[in-house]
């Protein structure tokens, strides 16, 4: 909770609520820059501090000539929150990333989505949007592509994560997808990133060996449902980091988190 860092160079709404923002991180110098899409943990719940805890992590890639685009979104526990609140939430995000891009100099075809416990959940899911059903209420078109996620300690399973999300964060997943109707019987596959495989998503899972609440496990068994799947996905187990450690910009886990999203990007390994 205590964990902060600088303020960002801009902010920008999506929509007018409180928690619909995004905050912009540029680097030095002249773009157009690749950007990292930063979404925050916090069990999918207001109580927890946000998108502020990650303006450290925020400022670090910027200083390495990545921007950000740190994103906030309406909680389970905000109105509008939930399913289907927060998702479109984090679509409406990354649109409005592609309408600004130009504007503020960064390059939308070079993009990582970052995300941290339950925003690793949110992270995969808007990279594969495009695999969300017709006639799901979260269908969209011609979503911004992003090819590449690096997740941490994520909790990426919402049908068998249920049992540590709920040990986590107290909370049952019905928040996160919804309850099933004549219309949509099954309320995963619209809303857990182990149900929309295989997306064609290259994917790395960093983990804290101590990471408590989304143990390396979690990562493991995703890891064996997507590679089965024919998606490319490689876990990373941190030793002697715990949960919060993954978004420090500090060893153990910076190093290997920013190595890895360099060469997402396609940058030169430092």
């Amino acid at each position: 909770m205590a964990l902060t860092g600088p303020s960002p160079d801009a902010t920008f709404r999506y929509g007018g609520a409180a928690s619909q923002k995004a905050e912009l991180f540029l680097p030095e110098g002249n773009g157009p820059f690749p950007v990292v899409v930063l979404l925050h943990g916090g069990c999918w719940n207001s109580q927890y501090q946000g998108l502020t805890q990650l303006r450290a992590l925020a400022a670090a890639f910027a200083s390495q000539g990545i921007a950000v685009w740190n994103v906030e979104y309406r909680r389970v526990d905000e109105a509008g929150g939930g399913y289907p609140g927060t998702y479109r939430d984090v679509d409406a995000a990354i649109d409005l990333l592609v309408k600004t891009a130009p504007d503020v100099g960064i390059d939308t075809r070079r993009v990582v989505a970052v995300g941290h416990s339950a925003g690793a959940q949110l992270a995969l899911w808007a990279a594969a949007r495009a695999r969300i059903p017709a006639g799901s209420p979260l269908a969209v078109t011609n979503p911004l592509p992003i090819s590449h996620v690096v997740t941490l300690g994520g909790l990426l399973d919402l049908r068998r994560d249920a049992d540590a999300i709920r040990d986590a964060c107290g909370l049952d997943v019905a928040a996160l997808t919804g309850t099933p109707d004549a219309a949509r019987t099954d309320v995963y596959a619209d809303t857990s990133p182990a149900a929309m495989l295989p997306t064609g998503i290259a994917t790395v899972a960093i983990n804290g060996a101590e990471d408590g609440v989304a143990p390396p496990e979690l990562a493991r068994r995703y890891a064996a449902r997507a590679t089965q799947a024919g998606d490319r996905v490689r876990t990373i187990v941190i030793p002697d980091a715990g949960h919060f450690d993954e978004v420090m910009p500090v060893p153990p886990v910076w190093p290997t988190l920013l190595a890895t999203v360099r060469r997402a990007l396609g940058m030169a390994q430092r």
